[in-house]
């Protein structure tokens, strides 16, 4: 069984996320299909498809999400110290081409949010910064291009 890294605040959103789907979403699909079928003859009732096909997708993140709490690997980073990266950590970086700083924190695949500056720990740049320290450098082959990195602080936070 393979087990899943994650933040307790990421762990938490997938369980009240699953608590939802449910008992609020679930109940609320099946009333629809309900519904839908009063209205008479289901091969041509769009209201049927519809809400049978949310009743699937419903079905199937409450599948995923069951897999992701059950084999969740939760890490409270609070907790974490040291002067290396691992997981959890928030890394600063300056890139040493265009000088412009930026923070990652490195988290699970299920939580990562580049926009919100959370990457995945599979991530190219994630991989080529686990075990490195405060003034590394570090080359991440993007899809763009190379780019050089220099790590300016390692938080837990």
């Amino acid at each position: 069984m393979e087990k899943y890294p994650m933040t307790t605040g990421s762990y938490e959103k997938l369980k009240k996320e699953l608590q939802w789907r449910q008992h609020e979403e679930r109940p609320r699909i099946i009333e629809a299909i309900a519904e839908a079928r009063g209205h008479g003859d289901l091969s041509e009732n769009a209201e049927y498809h519809a809400a049978k096909e949310a009743q699937s997708h419903n079905e199937g993140r409450i599948a995923e999400l069951e897999d992701y709490v059950t084999c969740a690997e939760v890490i409270d980073v609070s907790k974490l110290t040291g002067d290396k990266v691992k997981f959890g950590a928030t890394v600063k970086l300056i890139d040493e081409d265009t000088e412009e700083e930026k923070t990652y924190q490195i988290v699970g695949e299920q939580e990562a949010e580049v926009k919100l500056g959370k990457i995945s720990i599979s991530s190219p740049i994630a991989r080529a910064l686990i075990g490195k320290e405060k003034g590394d450098s570090i080359e991440v082959n993007a899809p763009g291009g190379s780019r050089s990195y220099e790590i300016l602080s390692i938080q837990f936070i």
